[in-house]
C-alpha cells in the first residue's frame, strides 16, 4: 500500500492543517496518522488537500465559430485531462456534456475527473436555453437525440423536460430561472413562472435527482429557491430577500467569467452578503469562455472575498454535500476516496495552486500512471 509520508493535511471544516501520513489503499484512503508502513511517498514539506470539486462547468461546450459537432467532443478530451492534472477529481457539468463522456470516462477511453451531467439546461419558450434567431428562427447547436429537447410551457411541459433528461442520462436537472446577462440588462428576460418551476423540481424528485438554478437576478433566485432548487449559479445581483431564501440552498457564485467587467463589483458584493449571513457556498467556474478559466482561477476571486481556507472549503467538503458526495469525497478521512492533491510548500494559499502541483491521486491512482 502507499503511504503518503511528510506532509501537513488540509482540514476543510476547520481551515487547518496538520502533519501526518496518509495510506491509500485500492481506490480509498486506508488510514491517517503518524509513522504509518508502506510504499513511501516523501511528500515533507507539502501540503495535501483533499481532490478538488467543480459544481459548475462546461467541458463540452461548442465553440462560437461555425464547426462540425465533433469539433465540441474532442476539444473536451483535453480540456477533461487538464482539469485532472491540476487537481480537480470531481465536476458538474451544467449544460454541454451528454452522458457518453461518462461512459467514456469509466472505460477510461478518457482521462479526467469524474463527471455528473445534467445535458442541457431547462427553460421557457424564450428564454436561456430558446436559441432562436430573427434570420433563421430556431437554431439547435446540439441537434442531437443524446441532447433532448430543453424547452417547456406551462407545468406539465416542465415534468416533461425533466423526464427527457432523466431518459438520456442527467444525473442533475438544471434550469434557467433567469435568462442570459444580456437579456436581463436588455430587459427581455423571460423566465418560468413559479407553477412551472414547482412543478419541475417536484418532477425531478420524483425522479431521483436534484435541481441546479441559473439566476442572475434577485427575484428568479427567490422563485427557484422557493421552489425547491438544491443550488443557485450565479447569483449576481443579490439582495436582503434572495440571501433569506439562499438559506435552503446552495449557493454557486461563479465568479470567475464576470470578473473583468461591469458586474464584477455587484457580483463581489452579493457574495459578501451571502457569507456574512451564513449562506451555504460551493465553488463553480463556469469553465467554458475561451480561454478557459479552471477552478484554480475561480478560486483565487473566491479568497479574496473569503479567505483562503474558506475557498478551499467551498471547493472540497462543501462542494461534495451540495452534491450529495460527502460521504464519498471532498475530505483526508480514513474510508473516503483516495483523491488528493499534492503541493508544494505547507501554506494554506490558493494564488498560484497550478504552479504549486507536485501530484495528484484519483481514486488511490496517482495522475499519470497507468491503472
Amino acid at each position: 500500500m502507499t503511504v503518503l509520508a511528510g506532509a501537513r493535511l488540509f482540514d476543510p471544516e476547520t481551515g487547518e492543517t496538520v502533519r501526518a501520513d496518509v495510506r491509500l489503499s485500492g481506490d480509498r484512503i486506508a488510514e491517517v496518522g503518524l509513522g504509518l508502513d508502506g510504499e513511501r511517498v516523501d511528500c515533507s514539506g507539502g501540503l495535501l488537500i483533499p481532490g478538488l470539486i467543480d459544481c459548475h462547468v462546461h467541458v463540452a461546450f461548442p465553440r462560437p465559430e461555425p464547426l462540425p459537432r465533433s469539433a465540441r467532443i474532442l476539444e473536451a478530451v483535453s480540456v477533461l485531462r487538464g482539469l485532472l492534472a491540476r487537481g480537480i477529481t470531481t465536476v458538474r457539468d451544467a449544460w454541454g456534456a451528454d452522458a457518453g463522456f461518462k461512459h467514456a470516462l469509466r472505460e477510461g477511453w478518457l482521462t479526467g475527473p469524474d463527471l455528473l451531467v445534467s445535458l442541457r439546461q431547462l427553460g421557457p419558450t424564450g428564454g436561456l436555453g430558446d436559441t432562436w434567431e430573427p434570420r433563421a428562427g430556431a437554431v439547435d447547436r446540439f441537434a442531437d437525440p443524446s441532447m433532448p429537447d430543453p424547452l417547456f410551457d406551462g407545468p406539465d411541459g416542465a415534468r416533461a423536460a425533466v423526464r427527457r433528461m432523466v431518459r438520456a442520462g442527467a444525473d442533475w436537472i438544471k434550469v434557467g430561472a433567469s435568462g442570459s446577462m444580456r437579456a436581463v440588462r436588455a430587459g427581455v428576460d423571460v423566465r418560468p413562472t413559479d407553477d412551472e418551476l414547482a412543478a419541475l423540481v417536484d418532477e425531478a424528485r420524483r425522479c431521483g435527482r436534484d435541481v441546479l438554478a441559473h439566476a442572475h437576478t434577485a427575484e428568479a433566485v427567490v422563485s427557484a429557491v422557493r421552489a425547491g432548487a438544491r443550488s443557485i449559479e450565479h447569483g449576481t445581483f443579490l439582495d436582503d430577500a434572495a440571501v433569506s431564501a439562499l438559506a435552503g440552498a446552495w449557493y454557486v457564485p461563479t465568479l470567475s467569467p464576470l470578473s473583468d467587467s461591469e458586474y464584477a463589483d455587484p457580483h463581489r458584493r452579493s457574495l459578501r452578503l451571502a457569507a456574512e449571513a451564513g449562506v451555504r457556498i460551493a465553488a463553480g467556474s463556469d469553465l467554458a469562455p475561451r480561454p478557459h478559466a479552471d477552478l484554480t482561477t475561480e478560486l483565487r476571486l473566491l479568497a479574496a472575498v473569503l479567505g483562503d481556507a474558506a475557498a478551499l472549503k467551498a471547493a472540497t467538503s462543501e462542494a461534495a454535500r451540495l452534491l450529495r458526495l460527502d460521504d464519498d469525497r471532498g475530505r483526508v478521512e480514513a474510508g473516503l476516496r483516495a483523491d488528493l492533491v499534492w503541493l508544494d510548500g505547507p501554506e494554506v494559499d490558493v494564488s498560484d495552486l497550478p504552479g504549486r502541483v507536485r501530484a495528484v491521486w484519483h481514486d488511490g491512482v496517482r495522475v499519470g500512471e497507468a491503472r
